[in-house]
């Protein structure tokens, strides 16, 4: 029995030093790197499983099956991307930096496109609602939270409509996001025509694992024509109506030109590795009078061979000179967007920061108590908003270019989940931010460096843990 146990550990030990060299080879952060390989080292029995979950830095079925659909699609962008040359923006014609954002959106930013900015849940479906009423061809939904509540059962008696009616409709929903999502929806859809698939993040024995990554895309496309993209997924909470959240404040964007099959590119792509199945769609660029937006579309993800999302963010601040206002529910950035903000600050950028008063993930809520001292010390600006809950995802830089999507400042959106922003570097749409956010900065209170001292000090001790635990947030 003796050598038995001394088998097991010895065992135990092996397979927390091997993947101690796998977690230092791969760690995106050295902090993440030093803290994984002492806790498998020392404490291999539980913290092996646990890296091998919530740890692995990278998407790697995801990787493969994107090397796999490349040859695919391509066949496809050789048909339409060439028509896109007549829309793709010049680099004199806009303001703001664009080539770093059409290589980390790894698709040229376009011009002719209409933007419609979406504030609340109200505005949003009667817009989204009536865009599936006018699809003629095909529907592509896909949202990180879908439920089975007013809004969940009107949105799926859309869906169920139009496929009753011939269109081609795919629904795609992040299985951990809608874990609560009654398998008798999902039926009422595939029995009326409706494509229904899971993202299904740990496909496959080789994939079981990578529980810890989520599809949190929210992307409406109506025939390549019209596209959707912000904040709100599809639950009552937000319209206003869950009394435990209040006033839901979120945004969301109507899109319409050539950065709609941006969109689409996306879903497709999602599409592919969630079921393995080669979408045919419409790739003809649908020409909107009188449109003059330029707009990049910018996916991100951890099956990206770069830090996409955090080096978007950053890349915006870097460009700011006058202003920059973020609103984000979660904010716990990495440390390289921190010293951007802080950066911004020290050099007159009115930096100011928006969040919510009231959590609804007390882990990362109390998390952002570790790091706003050094923040509010250095110049930047934090109010929390009073009204309801905060979940708008929007960045704004000076008075020429602004970013929607669903993209939360923290390390899960940075780089454990699958995102979508789009770029909008646009005087008129920045002033449509701007006005928004004005109105949401009256109804916000600014957090002092006073009251953060005044904290207890085992809530400063209990912050600084959970700061600890952001990587896995």
């Amino acid at each position: 029995m003796t050598w038995i146990i001394g088998t097991l550990l010895f065992l135990c030990h092996l397979a927390g030093a091997t993947t101690a060299v796998f977690a230092l080879m791969s760690s995106r952060t050295s902090q993440g790197a030093v803290a994984w390989i002492i806790t498998l080292v020392l404490f291999p029995y539980f913290s092996v499983p646990i890296f091998w979950i919530f740890g692995r830095p990278r998407f790697y079925g995801y990787v493969s099956a994107r090397g796999e659909r490349d040859t695919v699609l391509r066949q496809v962008l050789k048909r339409y991307r060439p028509h896109m040359e007549d829309y793709v923006s010049r680099p004199e014609a806009v303001s703001g930096r664009i080539r770093a954002v059409e290589q980390l959106a790894m698709m040229p930013m376009t011009r002719g496109n209409r933007v419609e900015l979406l504030i609340d849940g109200e505005r949003t479906f009667e817009s989204l609602f009536a865009g599936i009423d006018q699809a003629e061809e095909y529907i592509l939904v896909q949202f990180f939270i879908v439920r089975a509540d007013e809004i969940g059962l009107a949105f799926k008696r859309k869906l169920i409509h139009q496929a009753e009616h011939g269109l081609n409709v795919y629904f795609l929903y992040d299985e951990i996001g809608s874990h609560s999502l009654p398998g008798g929806y999902l039926r009422d859809l595939e029995e009326a025509g409706v494509r229904v698939s899971a993202f299904n993040s740990s496909r496959g024995w080789r994939h079981r694992f990578q529980v810890n990554f989520r599809n949190h895309r929210k992307i409406v496309v109506v025939d390549g024509r019209a596209g959707w993209t912000g904040g709100l997924n599809v639950a009552d909470e937000y319209l206003g109506r869950v009394e435990r959240y209040g006033a839901w404040r979120d945004t969301h964007l109507k899109l319409e030109g050539p950065s709609v099959l941006a969109l689409q590119e996306a879903f497709w792509e999602d599409w592919y590795w969630a079921t393995g199945d080669i979408l045919a769609l419409g790739w003809r660029i649908h020409h909107v009078a009188d449109a003059t937006q330029h707009v990049a579309i910018v996916p991100s993800g951890p099956a990206d061979g770069r830090e996409t999302a955090s080096l978007l963010v950053q890349h915006a601040i870097h460009g700011a000179r006058h202003r920059l206002w973020v609103t984000s529910p979660y904010f716990v950035p990495d440390h390289g967007v921190q010293d951007a903000l802080i950066l911004a600050a020290l050099r007159g950028v009115d930096v100011r920061v928006l969040i919510p008063e009231r959590p609804d993930h007390l882990l990362v809520f109390l998390s952002a108590f570790a790091f706003l001292p050094e923040m509010i010390r250095n110049g930047v600006k934090i109010y929390r908003y009073q009204p309801g809950f905060l979940h708008q995802k929007t960045l704004l830089v000076d008075d020429h270019t602004a970013m929607v999507g669903t993209v939360n400042l923290d390390n899960r959106s940075f780089r454990l989940n699958f995102e979508v922003t789009a770029y909008v570097p646009d005087k008129t749409f920045a002033g449509e931010v701007t006005a928004m956010l004005e109105h949401d900065f009256a109804h916000s209170r600014e957090v002092t460096e006073q009251e953060l001292a005044a904290r207890p000090l085992w809530r400063k001790v209990v912050s600084r843990a959970t700061y600890l635990l952001s990587p896995i947030q």
